[in-house]
């Protein structure tokens, strides 16, 4: 009986090896992202060779320039993308398979890459899809025509929530750090 006990437990231990297929997968995905944002921000500068050009109307530099800012905006959204995929990559090793050893070694880590626990995971990724979501109201935003005061408040009453919710994040993670 103890041997069966044994054998079944270290199956039991030994099926967490199972994530490093989502590990892997999300290490890949997030390279994935990587790419297609970097292709994006070659493209983009491939686009702005003509802003400078002195032929270029006033109204086609005004709407180069607003799809510019938008066009940087998603970029900056597949970046964090990409980092979300990253994290959750290292943090589901850090927790199922083994502590990454030179993560814990180097003064050049960041601590955003160190996991302890499922909940610091969560909190971690929480952090950047707020700002992804964040990124994505940006850019938006930049895109809206604001034709009344209702519009003006809307719009005035979204960016206070975000303000809010960052407010709130902070506090939150101020009050989950230990004191020294």
């Amino acid at each position: 009986m103890k041997f069966f006990e044994y054998f079944f437990e270290n199956i039991l231990w030994n099926s967490r090896f199972v994530v490093m297929l989502a590990v892997v997968s999300s290490l890949v995905a997030g390279f994935a992202v990587f790419f297609m944002a970097t292709v994006d921000v070659y493209y983009l500068v491939m686009h702005l060779v003509g802003y400078a050009d002195p032929g270029l109307a006033e109204s086609a530099r005004k709407t180069l320039n607003v799809e510019t800012v938008s066009h940087i905006i998603g970029v900056v959204d597949g970046f964090l993308l990409a980092t979300v995929m990253l994290i959750f990559s290292l943090g589901l090793y850090e927790l199922f398979i083994s502590d990454i050893d030179a993560a814990r070694g180097s003064k050049a880590s960041s601590r955003v890459l160190v996991i302890h626990d499922l909940d610091d995971l969560k909190n971690r990724l929480a952090k950047v899809i707020v700002m992804m979501l964040i990124v994505g109201f940006f850019e938006r935003a930049m895109k809206v025509q604001i034709s009344g005061a209702s519009d003006l408040l809307y719009a005035g009453g979204s960016i206070a929530m975000i303000g809010l919710a960052l407010f709130l994040m902070h506090k939150a993670e101020s009050h989950s750090q230990p004191k020294e």
